[in-house]
């Protein structure tokens, strides 16, 4: 079904966690049974940091002794030995225990550690041939010029084909000045396989202050889960005075210090919390001493505090040596740079391309993963443009981040742009390519309003209530869409449905064709993803908004890429029932099939009967959607919202949406208890929404 794939530097410090962590990303949205395996592993327990890495974050049902083949010290004892073989043999053992329970695996290579770089390469180069992986190698580009790096891809390619005799899928320049990436693309032209060029992203390489802890065993005293993810640019040693200490601050700098320097850090705490001063990443106590009891004091009374305050045991020269040897390495709990890392691959790499290489034969399912991941493709291929009102809420601050990151959209925030920014710094988020807009000062206001005005004044409206009106947030991100400053608008983390939607009804309202608007549901389950509709708007729609509640679902299914195979559900199937809920949906059924006679719709049907071919063939012989069911249309929305809750939670699947459907431009609602992963999703679906707006 799939080719399984081989990841491996070329050299020391090629950067190939980030190459691992993009086809990770793409390969769990084609399949769910993705495997990860390294062949040798550096001693440290059995751990290791890209296991750690993957297994956290594509949630592999693995012990880590499964996931790796040995560790350096078994594998150089055994070379000593003269037992290479038996190594060899020993590792493709462990690595077909991950094969026989996977549909595809990405092995990622050994780390050069004190090896011969050309025997290493080799010795990866064999292993992927005895697994029958296609090889992916990686060049390093750092600290290279174009031709340099040229000259090494070369190499290389003669290395590979002469020697190794490899089934190469591409190759890649990781870690490549940003000033070289143009020239040695051209260099690369009419390589005899794809080759990808990826610039060098500094904020990638930097360790963060949670790293610096770990890999020193420092104490953290002070500071919040997110801001153990400062990015660390550079450490100063805090020796002098403090008014001339101050003058040597720079951003992201990790300050070093005794713990007896109450003054270093009072000053280290002000110039962090002022604006004339550069951003802190942390900072670390040295000669394992506390600060003064009246330090402490008002170090705990500043919750929560933003900056990282952590704990050496060493002397303050040995404590800057060791912080000075730590590398940066990607956690699974560090979003931003996970973000970065998939946004440089999905940016500068034909993923397309590569999926076409590697498949043989792609099943039909559809996992809540490969959902998400071709609603970001589809998204990233025409970018929108979409507003979120509610900067006030952390959910949405690191939401953007991460669509920012990914470019997957251009972001909006409506708020006060100091309260923003100030909150987004708090967090430790950088919202660089983020637009945030005061509705109060924005010299859209009057424009806003005159156009609202002219669309409420038979409802006597009045200029004054319309400019009054435009400095809430829902109303002046529904103009931005609605007079096309935004695509789409996400709103309701920390507002109401009826305050997210009620000026969409006002100002944007419904599609010709469109009688009423109405709400679907996403629900990934395991190998599928079906579409509830409506679950969240309409409490108890008639016969005809229901035929077009229907229609409307049905066309949503179809815009997202799912067939549709509409049931019309109540509480019995085909003839069988009596009474006026049954007759409702009969009486839609006819009205849909009236309006749109070639879709795939039946009903009266159980939802049993509607899901299951056994009993769908059963109670509806012949039918098209019995048993074959995609869409699903609820007759009321107590049966619709209490079904989507029960199916989330019985059956852990990810429920996307409310999606609002029926708009004439695209606006979606959250749930108050969405998580940011929701956030980011919703915001997706819109850009899509949008995209098929432009479409038509």
């Amino acid at each position: 079904m799939f080719h399984s794939i081989y990841i491996a530097g070329a050299e020391p410090r090629s950067g190939k966690s980030i190459i691992v962590l993009g086809m990770m990303e793409m390969l769990r949205a084609m399949t769910p049974k993705v495997g990860f395996f390294r062949p040798v592993i550096t001693e440290n327990n059995g751990r290791d940091p890209l296991i750690h890495l993957i297994s956290k974050r594509y949630g592999l049902d693995m012990e880590g002794s499964e996931l790796y083949g040995v560790t350096l010290d078994v594998a150089r004892k055994m070379i000593a030995e003269g037992h290479h073989d038996d190594l060899l043999k020993l590792i493709l053992a462990k690595y077909r225990a991950v094969q026989e329970k996977m549909d595809i695996v990405v092995c990622a290579g050994t780390d050069f550690t004190g090896a011969n770089t050309a025997l290493e390469l080799g010795f990866n180069a064999r292993l992927a041939n005895h697994f029958g992986c296609l090889f992916m190698p990686v060049v390093k580009g750092q600290g290279r010029t174009a031709g340099e790096i040229a000259d090494a891809v070369r190499m290389l390619e003669e290395h590979l084909e002469a020697g190794q005799h490899c089934e190469l899928l591409a190759a890649f320049a990781n870690r490549v000045p940003p000033d070289q990436v143009d020239e040695l693309s051209t260099l690369l032209q009419g390589s005899r396989f794809p080759f990808y060029v990826l610039p060098e992203k500094s904020s990638l390489g930097r360790p963060t202050v949670g790293e610096i802890a770990r890999a020193l065993h420092f104490t953290c005293l002070y500071g919040t889960p997110q801001s153990m993810n400062h990015e660390v640019s550079r450490y100063k040693v805090a020796a002098m005075q403090v008014q001339d200490f101050l003058d040597h601050l720079d951003n992201c700098t990790l300050i070093i210090t005794p713990g007896d320097r109450s003054d270093i850090i009072l000053g280290t705490l002000a110039a962090d919390a002022s604006s004339n001063y550069p951003l802190i990443s942390g900072l670390v106590l040295t000669g394992g001493q506390q600060p003064a009891p009246q330090v402490s004091k008002l170090l705990e009374g500043m919750n929560p505090l933003r900056l990282p305050i952590l704990s050496s045991p060493l002397d303050t020269f040995e404590t800057a040596l060791k912080v000075n040897e730590v590398e940066g390495s990607i956690l699974p709990s560090d979003e931003r740079k996970i973000a970065v890392a998939l946004g440089l691959m999905e940016s500068c790499v034909d993923m397309h391309q590569l999926r076409q290489l590697i498949i043989q034969n792609v099943g039909q399912r559809m996992t809540p993963l490969m959902f998400e991941y071709e609603l970001i493709q589809r998204a990233k291929s025409q970018r929108k443009h979409i507003v979120l009102p509610e900067s006030s809420d952390e959910r949405v601050l690191r939401a953007a981040e991460i669509l920012s990151l990914r470019d997957v959209v251009q972001v909006s925030l409506l708020g006060v742009e100091e309260d923003v920014r100030a909150k987004a710094s708090h967090l430790g988020l950088k919202l660089r390519h983020v637009d945030i807009i005061d509705p109060r000062k924005s010299p859209w206001r009057q424009e806003f309003a005159d156009a609202y005005y002219e669309l409420r004044k038979h409802k006597n409206v009045s200029p004054a209530f319309a400019w009054d009106t435009m400095v809430d947030v829902s109303y002046f991100g529904t103009m931005m869409v609605h007079l096309g400053y935004a695509d789409g608008m996400v709103s309701g983390a920390a507002h109401t449905t009826q305050h997210t939607i009620r000026p969409a009804f006002e100002i944007i309202k419904t599609k010709p064709d469109c009688s009423l608007v109405s709400s679907v549901f996403f629900m990934c389950l395991e190998d599928r993803v079906l579409v509830y509709g409506d679950c969240a708007v309409n409490p108890n729609p008639n016969a005809a908004e229901l035929a077009d509640i229907a229609v409307t679902s049905s066309d949503t299914a179809r815009m997202f890429g799912i067939e549709p195979r509409t049931a019309m559900l109540s509480y019995s199937s085909g003839e069988s029932g009596k009474g006026d809920d049954v007759e409702k949906v009969r009486t839609a059924v006819k009205l849909a099939h009236a309006r749109c006679p070639e879709l795939k719709l039946d009903g009266p049907i159980q939802y049993d009967a509607a899901v299951d071919a056994s009993i769908g063939n059963s109670k509806m012989p012949g039918s098209e959607v019995a048993g074959k069911a995609t869409v699903f249309i609820f007759p009321d929305l107590n049966t619709g919202n209490n079904t989507y809750k029960a199916v989330q939670r019985s059956a852990n699947a990810v429920a996307i949406g409310p999606v609002l459907q029926g708009l004439n431009k695209p606006v979606n609602d959250l749930s108050r208890g969405c998580t940011v992963t929701d956030i980011v999703n919703t915001v997706v679906i819109t850009a899509i929404q949008a995209q098929q707006e432009t479409a038509a």
